[in-house]
């Protein structure tokens, strides 16, 4: 396990989320994307309003961005332990 020693110098990054939300009727799409300045990931989601709740399109904005939002936590989720696999196998025993 790396230790942090009192030299090591702290590092600052910014990344960006970007959620584009498109509606089409009772249908609201988005298309989610994740900058972190050395790659990106993408997510498209949607959420259909079911014919008998209301109207309110703002309902159908929060499930598709929420659903959108942990599509890209689990992909880098999932990133990240594809990332240490190769650590894991070259650490001594």
């Amino acid at each position: 396990m790396t230790q942090h020693t009192s030299t090591d110098k702290p590092r600052t990054k910014q990344w960006s989320v970007r959620l584009d939300l498109f509606e089409e009727g009772d249908l609201t799409k988005v298309h989610a994307v994740l900058d972190t300045g050395e790659g990106s990931l993408q997510s498209r989601t949607s959420a259909q309003r079911n014919p008998h709740d209301a109207p309110v399109p703002e309902i159908g904005d929060e499930y598709a961005a929420g659903r959108a939002l942990i599509d890209l936590g689990n992909q880098l989720l999932r990133a990240g332990s594809r990332d240490t696999t190769p650590n894991d196998l070259a650490a001594p025993e």
